[in-house]
């Protein structure tokens, strides 16, 4: 046990407001563990939601462990946040993974705590390793033989069911506590899986179950906010979203629990963070707006929606302090737009850039995707002229307001209509990105973008399957250096899971999942989009 790590798990509490210490005696111990940074980790409202359900149950007492980098360099066995207790001292690890890239840490994390990586050499000594999480909604195949019981939907409808079986049975054989997991809803258990579809689960009323900021600390990008979450889902279809086709249906929160919500936050924050996919699309955000602002509350929200757009939702932002308004075109082309289901047009985004021109905001982001099915050069050509005349709307109104790209290339997800086809080869990716590299910068528009590689990478995790996580297993080094060495070792055909578009015929990797969405749907959107 190494006292430094100590000293920083108590340093770190020591500037936390609302830590949840419970006794152990006679408690359920789990360990929620968010496969990286404390600051990345405790910026996801999703960790904040588990910790505080999880240690609502009198029986049951929830830690926190995260993966720092330094920690990760030099695989040091990581320790609960609370207890400062190693991680097998758990009866349950619990992992919430929410990006593909994280799937190396969670192999490197097992592994620096000693507990065998595979479920199947796993027993009675060992705690019992699950996971939930968006990665794992989506697609649980590659990481599935890691661990014992993977969660297919939402935490608050499913742990009340899981909670009892866990507590009742993890003194006892694993094999039948395996067994009596598997029996219930939404719960995949990778060794003792019927074969029977495995059904997301959803919490059909949010305002049953509020979602907000739980624990409170500088030490996270969101540091300044007390984080509520609005609605969940989203209506619009787009195409290539996992949200709008594996989050369904879209549930809004009413407007009276966000105020009551939004009364206990300003007890310990001057703003408010608003969280969601489509936060805009809220019947009353008008209303939930202006009612924050007479509250006195400072305001920051995610991506808004381009169209429509309402004027009274700016001005609440930029009243309330927001200094940056970010929105999501995907696409330069109107071509694309309607190959992914965007449902706005050229004018609607210049309309919308109009009237954030009209306030004086620090910065608007526009988010586009490289690499979109289809995708031409001359498309690569639209985002620039699209930037372009944003621009220069912002300059023609003097607003000051400076304009930032972020470019992410196309990764198809599971359970959305573009799941059959490839990622866009890196090679052609970089070409692409360094038009806009030669195009933007020097007209006074930066430019962020994730790696072309990278994304070939989470293109293989997001399609992939069992055969993935022998790969997983070999990776000496993380680096995209490290992952090839480990393709290599693995015989690992990369070609087939991120540059070929799959028939219909083929059987997904996810196939044991009900997502709720009829895969003829999906298969009829992915026809009307490319023909």
């Amino acid at each position: 046990m190494g006292w430094n790590e100590i000293k920083k798990a108590r340093q770190r509490l020591s500037r936390e407001q609302g830590t949840i210490i419970k006794d152990w005696g006679g408690r359920l111990p789990i360990a929620l563990i968010y496969p990286n940074s404390y600051y990345v980790g405790m910026s996801n409202l999703g960790i904040h939601t588990i910790y505080s359900l999880l240690n609502s149950y009198n029986g049951i007492v929830c830690e926190r462990a995260f993966w720092e980098r330094e920690n990760r360099a030099q695989q040091i066995p990581p320790l609960c946040l609370e207890s400062q207790r190693p991680l097998s001292d758990f009866a349950v690890l619990a992992f919430s993974i929410t990006y593909e890239l994280d799937y190396f840490n969670v192999v490197s994390f097992l592994n620096a705590s000693g507990i065998p990586l595979y479920a199947a050499d796993r027993d009675e000594r060992h705690p019992l390793v699950i996971a939930g999480g968006p990665c794992i909604i989506a697609n649980p195949l590659p990481l599935s033989p890691f661990f014992d019981c993977l969660c297919i939907g939402e935490a608050e409808p499913m742990l009340p069911i899981i909670l009892p079986v866990l507590s009742e049975g993890i003194n006892g054989k694993r094999s039948d506590l395996l067994k009596a997991l598997a029996s219930l809803p939404g719960v995949y258990v990778p060794l003792a899986h019927s074969g029977a579809p495995v059904v997301r689960q959803w919490a059909a009323n949010l305002d049953d179950l509020p979602v907000a900021s739980t624990i409170l600390t500088p030490d996270t990008e969101l540091g300044n906010l007390y984080l509520i979450e609005v609605e969940r889902g989203c209506n619009w279809g787009c195409r290539f979203c996992l949200v709008s086709n594996s989050f369904r249906p879209m549930r809004f929160r009413s407007l009276d629990k966000l105020i009551s919500q939004a009364k206990l936050g300003l007890k310990y924050r001057k703003r408010l963070g608003l969280i969601g996919p489509a936060v805009s699309d809220h019947p009353q955000i008008e209303d939930l707006l202006i009612k924050l602002r007479q509250m006195g509350a400072g305001l920051s929200t995610s991506s808004l929606r381009v169209k429509p757009l309402s004027r009274i939702v700016l001005r609440e932002l930029t009243e309330g302090g927001a200094q940056t308004i970010t929105l999501a075109p995907e696409a330069g082309s109107q071509r694309l737009r309607q190959i992914i289901k965007k449902g706005i047009s050229e004018d609607d985004i210049l309309e919308s850039v109009g009237k954030v021109a009209e306030y004086n905001l620090k910065q608007l982001k526009l988010y586009f995707m490289l690499g979109l099915p289809s995708e031409t050069d001359e498309d690569v050509e639209e985002i620039i002229n699209l930037a372009l005349h944003c621009k220069s709307i912002l300059d023609r109104r003097q607003s000051g307001t400076r304009i930032t790209l972020n470019i992410s290339p196309f990764v198809p997800k599971a359970g959305t209509p573009f799941q059959w086809l490839p990622v866009t080869p890196p090679p052609i990716l970089n070409r692409r990105l360094s038009l806009l590299k030669k195009s933007l910068p020097p007209k006074g528009i930066e430019l962020k973008w994730e790696s072309p590689a990278w994304s070939q990478v989470q293109g293989v995790l997001a399609r992939g399957d069992t055969k993935v996580a022998e790969v997983l297993v070999n990776i000496e080094e993380v680096s995209l250096s490290g992952w090839r060495q480990a393709v290599a070792k693995c015989h690992l055909d990369i070609d087939f899971y991120a540059h070929q578009r799959w028939d219909f015929a083929q059987k997904l990797p996810w196939a044991i999942l009900d997502s709720g969405t009829k895969l003829a749907h999906l298969e009829v959107e992915l026809e009307r989009a490319l023909h």
